[in-house]
């Protein structure tokens, strides 16, 4: 990926939500815009003017918008970095889809990407590990709403322990 410009939360809402709009319809309009993100005509323009200037997008006052290459990667990683943080939300801490949205749309403009690979990283572990897997997210999530867990640490390590040897058996 070329380097990415620096944009402010707002020019990557505006990014992302023009790159949605043409994976639906090929291009976008500034209604289409302003409906989406639920904001004025004139920040539409002024947000415009601003992704034109910096080369991600092909603008010109009552025209189709349409992105270019380095439109597209930008909007592609703030995505990434949306998916990744609302997935991790979700799916390691057990929090609720519409609290984990608006967690990822405040926090994806500002985690720096280390994090968020670490965080992707983290969740792929826990998928394949031995001594986690979905079973300890599970749990996790039924600590999360009950504040307990569904065993004892002890008889949980010797039922993984079990499991374990089964496979090594196998």
């Amino acid at each position: 990926m070329t380097e990415s410009p620096q944009l402010s939360a707002s020019l990557e809402d505006y990014i992302e939500a023009i790159y949605h709009i043409i994976t639906v319809k090929q291009v976008a309009r500034g209604k289409d815009i302003s409906a989406r993100l639920n904001v004025s005509g004139a920040s539409v323009t002024e947000a415009l003017r601003a992704l034109s200037k910096r080369g991600l997008i092909n603008y010109a006052p009552y025209e189709v918008i349409t992105m270019t290459d380095v439109g597209r990667e930008v909007a592609e990683d703030v995505i990434r970095r949306h998916n990744a943080l609302k997935k991790f939300f979700t799916d390691v801490l057990a929090i609720d889809d519409a609290v984990a949205e608006d967690g990822a749309c405040k926090i994806e403009h500002t985690a720096p990407p280390e994090i968020i690979d670490r965080m992707v990283h983290f969740i792929k572990f826990l998928e394949i590990c031995p001594r986690g897997g979905k079973d300890l997210i599970s749990g996790f999530a039924n600590y999360c709403t009950r504040g307990t867990t569904r065993s004892n640490c002890a008889s949980c390590i010797s039922q993984c322990l079990d499991e374990q040897e089964k496979k090594n058996s196998a």
